[in-house]
């Protein structure tokens, strides 16, 4: 399938935005019965406004899998949450992007060539006596075709809500524990099960070993893959700091993706469904500095202007790819599949489907 976003015809550029919201519904109306819109929290307010469902990744393909009369999906997200709803919708379902450039750097960080030549070296090397008592565990920010090796060797996807007991599943399964894409997830959970540093390696792409000593690999516990969300990087313990200074009261609270040096310091940490549910329960006046993707925390403002809601960091940080999805695409989109043309379908082969399936599967078990 290519993943190059057909140009769309000039007259679309044209069109002002009120046009393109009301262009937008009227193929809602046209397509009721026949059209579910899912969106991630990060999308643009823009796109946010038209969805059906909302939530984060596995929440809304599960929540869209339950749906079966739907059978035009568009996920209005990035290119692995598409693939997450294919591998969980039924045969009849089409799901589709409204931007097939909308991808994920941190998913593309582990390509799987490069996780089964790291599980190699690791066993020619005999840090491991076998793949098989390696146990891996994949975020569910990552590729279907990763989600299938995961599932092919027993191992399980995460979440950000549940990573720590996945983890602590994984590592009463095996000798060791390799943990992708996220290396910054991995730590934190790690940590949080009382996992000492020395036990904790990072394996670095592109390495001999991953940039380790074979005494340091035998000595881990848990192997961290060197992927990390771009987003979530930019927030920075010095804006704790700063926002302390100014506001002693305020209550700072992170994503789980953030440097563990950032969540020692912060109050708490959680899921984007967490932080959500923090400041939702929050009493009135309530003030939070919040480290997540900027069009989550610009919502939560205007859901809750009865508390002072920042963004943690003094600039604002989105999701660049996932930005790449906007209503004029969305319009496009639905105009192709009223004229009979299905544009931007994401397709799992169904073998690695069937293998991510299993992988999901033990996550749901766990």
């Amino acid at each position: 399938m290519s993943m190059l976003q057909t140009d769309m015809a000039t007259d679309y550029w044209s069109l002002s935005e009120s046009e393109i919201f009301s262009r937008i519904n009227e193929r809602k109306k046209d397509m009721a019965g026949r059209l579910l819109i899912l969106c991630h929290h990060y999308q643009q307010d823009s796109l946010f406004q038209f969805a059906d469902l909302t939530g984060d990744s596995l929440k809304l393909a599960r929540e869209a899998a339950a749906v079966h009369d739907r059978e035009c999906i568009v996920f209005c997200g990035v290119h692995f949450m598409a693939e997450s709803a294919d591998i969980l919708a039924q045969a009849h379902q089409k799901v589709m992007l409204p931007h097939l450039q909308a991808g994920c750097p941190m998913a593309d960080m582990a390509g799987v060539g490069a996780v089964e030549m790291a599980y190699k070296e690791l066993v020619l090397a005999n840090i491991v006596t076998s793949e098989a008592t390696l146990v891996p565990v994949t975020y569910v920010n990552s590729s279907a075709v990763i989600k299938a090796f995961v599932g092919e060797r027993d191992g399980s996807v995460c979440t950000s809500a549940n990573a720590q007991r996945v983890l602590a599943w994984a590592l009463a399964q095996g000798e060791k524990v390799f943990f992708f894409p996220d290396e910054h997830l991995g730590r934190n959970s790690a940590l949080a099960l009382g996992i000492s540093p020395e036990h904790i390696c990072v394996w670095h792409r592109g390495e001999l070993l991953g940039g380790n000593s074979v005494a340091q690999l035998r000595q881990a516990r848990i192997l961290l893959w060197d992927g990390y969300c771009e987003v979530h990087m930019r927030f920075l313990p010095e804006h704790v700091r700063r926002w302390r200074l100014r506001e002693p009261d305020i209550q700072i609270m992170v994503h789980p993706e953030c440097t563990s040096e950032l969540v020692r310091v912060a109050d708490r940490y959680g899921s984007t469904e967490a932080i959500i549910e923090a400041v939702r329960s929050s009493p009135a006046g309530s003030k939070w500095a919040i480290g997540t993707e900027t069009n989550l925390v610009t919502r939560l403002q205007k859901q809750h202007s009865d508390k002072q809601i920042h963004l943690l960091a003094p600039l604002p940080c989105q999701c660049a790819t996932m930005d790449r999805n906007q209503p004029v695409h969305l319009l496009w989109l639905l105009d192709n599949l009223i004229a009979g043309r299905v544009v931007n379908q994401i397709i799992v082969p169904p073998l690695v489907a069937e293998k991510a399936r299993q992988s999901l599967a033990q996550m749901l078990a766990i």
